[in-house]
């Protein structure tokens, strides 16, 4: 596990969905950015949100990590958390 620092927020990805909400199929070809995921670790400067939250974030302010599944981003590239469903 890697501790952020500042302000910025480690979030693993969403699994690729395999199947769109009106019951599509899609290919392995199919080349969505994954933009949903839930916050693994936050730096000591990010109040927005926590550990456990699952987020929206802006796909282009991603950076890639030790993990292919694991970003990090600026608190700022957080678009919205998501409320208990």
């Amino acid at each position: 596990m890697v501790n952020a620092v500042l302000d910025r927020v480690f979030i693993r990805l969403e699994p690729e969905e395999k199947k769109t909400a009106g019951g599509i199929i899609l290919t392995d070809s199919h080349d969505g950015e994954r933009t949903i995921g839930v916050v693994e670790s936050v730096g000591p400067k990010v109040d927005s949100v926590k550990v456990g939250d699952k987020v929206l974030f802006h796909v282009f302010d991603e950076l890639p990590t030790y993990d292919p599944d694991v970003v990090v981003v600026r608190e700022a590239s957080i678009l919205g958390v998501f409320e208990d469903e």
